[in-house]
């Protein structure tokens, strides 16, 4: 297991800034944000992308996740979506999980994280189930070639939210190369408690994204130890069950102070990935 830290939280900065700041910080790995203004695809050009991988190598980091999620580029967090109205959305959201499917592979990265569909903001959710499977299966073909794998991510507010809803998704699911992002706090909001939903999902999962929540349950991240998650008895659970993929710190809401909240949240951590067994 590698513990990273997402860039999302230092969209101040250029990409190869940030990662650079992430291994002074001492974290072994960096999930990428695969959109402006770090790494979106269509920006990128060779010289650019060879500048990554030296600086990658040069700080030893690993690439843990490639976060496909937000489309800032052309849209916004969650537009466009796989479940749109308008087909020439949905194909925008197929063509970018296609393109970071590919830089994915020439980082050597395992997964990319995927948003889950929505808001449905009146779509009927059956109509909005189909589009969404339809979707998938357009760039299932390219994941299964290429060997990395498509990570749908939960989250509240969309329309695949809950440990139940995940379930009956990945019954219309026939492809060993989709799973799920996993994020501690989008579990806790939804009311689970986050230990029993990572059992309950546990075949499934190829990353986790790590953060604090507050008691309200509200979606918003906060620096690990400042909420009410039981993190200590989550990251032990993860460890019962044997996980070995790799964990990344998000904390998006901390752009004008990423370095101090990374810092303070591998701090309040590192006594709990040690008790559970993991050295970070």
């Amino acid at each position: 297991m590698v513990f990273g830290y997402s860039t999302n939280a230092f969209v101040k900065f250029p990409l190869i800034d940030a990662v650079a700041r992430i291994a002074r910080l001492g974290f072994k790995g960096v999930e990428i944000m695969a959109d402006r203004p770090h790494l979106y695809p269509p920006d990128v050009d060779e010289s650019e992308f060879q500048r990554l991988k030296q600086t990658l190598d040069t700080c030893s980091l690993k690439v843990t996740n490639l976060n496909s999620f937000t489309l800032f580029a052309v849209g916004d967090t969650y537009l466009p979506s796989w479940i749109e109205p308008e087909k020439q959305q949905r194909e925008i959201r197929i063509q970018h999980t296609r393109d970071c499917l590919r830089v994915a592979k020439r980082l050597g990265c395992a997964n990319i994280s995927v948003p889950p569909g929505g808001p449905l903001a009146g779509i009927h959710r059956p109509t909005a189930e189909r589009r969404f499977y339809a979707g998938l299966e357009q760039v299932i073909p390219l994941a299964e070639e290429l060997g990395v794998k498509l990570l749908v991510e939960p989250e509240p507010g969309l329309m695949i939210e809950t440990t139940p809803q995940f379930q009956a998704f990945m019954k219309g699911i026939r492809s060993r190369a989709v799973g799920i992002n996993f994020d501690i706090g989008h579990f806790f909001c939804a009311g689970e408690e986050p230990q029993a939903a990572f059992e309950a999902l546990f075949e499934w999962v190829g990353h986790v994204h790590l953060e604090d929540i507050a008691p309200t349950r509200v979606h918003r991240h906060l620096i690990a130890g400042q909420g009410s998650i039981p993190l200590k008895a989550v990251l032990t659970r993860m460890r019962e069950l044997a996980y070995t993929g790799d964990i990344s710190l998000e904390l998006y809401p901390y752009v004008d102070t990423p370095e101090e909240a990374g810092r303070e949240s591998l701090a309040c951590l590192r006594p709990m990935f040690r008790d559970a067994g993991w050295a970070v």
